[in-house]
Order: structure tokens, then sequence, then C-alpha cells
């Protein structure tokens, strides 16, 4: 059976709406695993290039914060991305944040505050710099971007279009609704499963 990585936003978890879609999208068809991820960015790297290892998924879904970290480790570990809204400049958007903040959806540890601090735009900032180190002309046709076209906070569809080819729309917002997931993201994951197959003995490390 097939894997997807699905990569949740910043203020989201492994249990938010588009994981739990996802996964009832490929129920019986694929295995859809929705970590939840560390806050602190190289934590959460760190976390993603670990599970790629053990987990050998063979397509990684982000959306938001998410999609900023699938489009950095996808062509690292030679695996297909599908980026959900992807917000490029996360310094910006938790700028406007500081301070005591929830996650929108339970974790798994129980711990639903977090506080978002100089230190942590420091962190993101690093990232941020080097995020579009790794591209390289063999993914600029294997890492799609779906944009939502009332999306309030990620306009980087232009930026996303400098480094890939495959862009799509779909009349949402930045967090997809449950029925956003199955009528468009599913079908994007899908089709990209199929023209991209991974190899198990390919995945590079």
């Amino acid at each position: 059976m097939k894997k997807i990585l699905f990569l949740h936003g910043f203020y989201a978890s492994g249990q938010c709406v588009p994981a739990l879609a996802l996964r009832e999208s490929f129920e019986g068809r694929a295995e859809v695993l929705t970590p939840d991820l560390p806050m602190h960015q190289k934590d959460a790297i760190e976390f993603i290039r670990e599970l790629i290892d053990r987990e050998k998924p063979d397509l990684l879904v982000g959306n938001s914060c998410g999609a900023f970290y699938a489009q950095i480790v996808a062509p690292i570990v030679g695996i297909p991305a599908l980026l959900g809204n992807p917000h490029f400049q996360m310094t910006e958007f938790l700028k406007q944040r500081i301070g005591e903040h929830q996650y929108k959806s339970l974790r798994r540890d129980g711990k639903q505050d977090f506080t978002i601090n100089e230190a942590l735009i420091e962190e993101f900032a690093e990232l941020e710099a080097i995020q579009f180190n790794y591209c390289n002309p063999c993914y600029k046709d294997r890492i799609w971007g779906l944009f939502g076209e009332q999306d309030t906070l990620a306009h980087f569809e232009p930026l996303f279009l400098e480094h890939y080819n495959q862009s799509f729309h779909f009349p949402g917002g930045h967090t997809p609704t449950a029925e956003e997931v199955h009528t468009w993201y599913s079908p994007l994951a899908e089709k990209m499963l199929m023209e991209y197959p991974m190899p198990k003995d390919d995945l590079q490390r």
C-alpha cells in the first residue's frame, strides 16, 4: 500500500481537519501518516527526515508551514510533494503574532499552549534564507503547488513558479475544509502517486 506523509500548518496538529480528511479520502487505498510536528524548525526538519527514513513514504503533502517544510525536504530525499498554500515567509507570519497561543487542533502530547518570540523568529529566518537551496531541475515537475483563491495569509504562487512548473488553484482559503481536501487535494495527490511511483530502494538518504 502506498504511503503519504501529511505535514500540517504552524497552528495545527496531525489531528487537524485537512489531515483527517486526507486520511479519509485514501482509506483502503493508501496509508496517510499525520504526525504532530515540533514547533522549532530544526526539530521539525530532523523529525521529518527521521520519519521519512523509517516509513519511506511515496508522497509528501503539506499545508502552509508544512508545505514550507515539504519543499525543503522533498528534493533532498527524492520524494515528490504537493504544497498546499505554502508559506515561504514564515518570519513575517510569526512577527505579527508574538506572544502566547494555543494550537487549533489537539496534539497527541496534550500540550496545547506555545509561545512565539524573537528567538523562534530568528530560527525560521535561518531556514527561510536557504529554503530553495536544494531545488534542482529534476524536481521542477515533481513539486506541485495548490493555491486557494480566497487565501488571505499566503500569496506565494509567483515565488513558487520561479522554481517549479505545476501550479493549481482551488476556490478556498488558506486552510482547506474537509470537502476541499476531498475535491482538490486528494485527486492531485492520487495523480502524483500514479505519475511519480517511488521504487523503495531508490530513496536517497
